[in-house]
């Protein structure tokens, strides 16, 4: 039986309109779902740029872990690892923790096609003492450390998360920090620890100065044509003094602040090693250019140690 042809027109109307909105639903949703992406792209990108202006408020009260990152622009290994100890600055992905993280560039690769321009002999050492104190065979890159004690490929992020986590629950002595003054040479500070029940005489009291970021393009070697990003780059790592003088009194400090870099693009990073198997007893950090008035308290796991070839200088 067929339907009138006046019906069927009606229907036929009735139709297109049900057509025309149902589209017109499906493009305020889609402009919709374009907006929030652009939205968090956006807040994606604002706080790269920023770098690491503060932590997020869960932080604010968490326990400082230290993460080292012993890397090399010589080494294809490094740059993964690179971006792994960024993203644990920047996310700072574990409940509880403050992660605090120094790129500690060494200097061994620098003879095998590119010198990096960050690396320091007095870094390679540090990681020789931590080769003895962990009892490993030898030295390579990546290696991450995490608050002195726990060592593993630098590239390998569950493994990075599950320390962390655990380190979190490490209680720290609290470390109060101010800058005296930063200019374009030097930086002047003091450092202070709140007196524990039962200190430890023979834990060291260090000042890391951190370039903040940097990008370097890289022409030779393994990582010839690339650019590499970098975060939190050691500039000067130095001896202050002990935790018995910090916990009796302030302690002064001075750094000479890189003729390439400003007070602007700095950071300060003190943190307490105990000298007999390199536990960090606490850590904190603050801008280089602070005022006086300023105190602060993605490879999978299972990657290969990548150590330079036998014929390298490698201590």
């Amino acid at each position: 039986m067929s339907l009138p042809d006046s019906l069927r027109s009606r229907l036929l109307a009735v139709l297109a309109v049900l057509a025309v909105v149902a589209l017109c639903l499906l493009s305020v949703r889609q402009l919709a779902q374009v907006h929030a992406a652009q939205r968090a792209m956006a807040a994606i990108n604002a706080r790269t740029a920023s770098g690491t202006a503060g932590l997020p408020a869960a932080h604010a009260n968490s326990s400082p872990v230290l993460v080292e990152l012993f890397t090399s622009e010589g080494c294809s290994s490094c740059p993964p690892a690179d971006a792994l100890l960024a993203r644990l600055q920047r996310d700072q992905p574990i409940p509880g923790a403050n992660i605090l993280v120094l790129e500690e560039h060494v200097d061994y690769w620098d003879s095998l096609g590119w010198h990096d321009r960050f690396s320091s002999h007095q870094l390679t050492v540090r990681q020789g003492d931590y080769v003895q104190r962990l009892h490993l065979s030898d030295s390579y890159t990546p290696q991450m450390i995490v608050d002195g004690t726990s060592e593993f490929v630098g590239n390998d992020r569950a493994h990075a998360l599950r320390v962390i986590g655990q380190a979190a629950h490490t209680a720290k002595l609290p470390i109060s920090l101010a800058i005296l003054s930063s200019d374009q040479s030097h930086l002047a500070g003091t450092a202070s620890v709140t007196p524990a029940s039962n200190p430890f005489p023979n834990a060291d009291v260090y000042a890391a100065l951190v370039q903040s970021m940097a990008s370097t393009q890289v022409l030779r070697g393994e990582n010839g044509g690339q650019t590499l990003h970098h975060v939190s780059i050691v500039r000067q790592m130095k001896r202050i003094g002990s935790l018995a003088d910090a916990s009796t009194a302030s302690l002064k400090f001075s750094l000479d602040v890189p003729a390439d870099t400003t007070p602007a693009g700095l950071r300060l990073v003190v943190f307490l090693q105990r000298a007999s198997d390199g536990a960090i007893l606490g850590a904190t950090s603050c801008p280089a250019s602070a005022s006086p008035e300023h105190a602060a308290a993605a490879i999978a796991p299972g990657a290969l140690q990548h150590k330079p070839p036998t014929d390298s200088p490698n201590p």
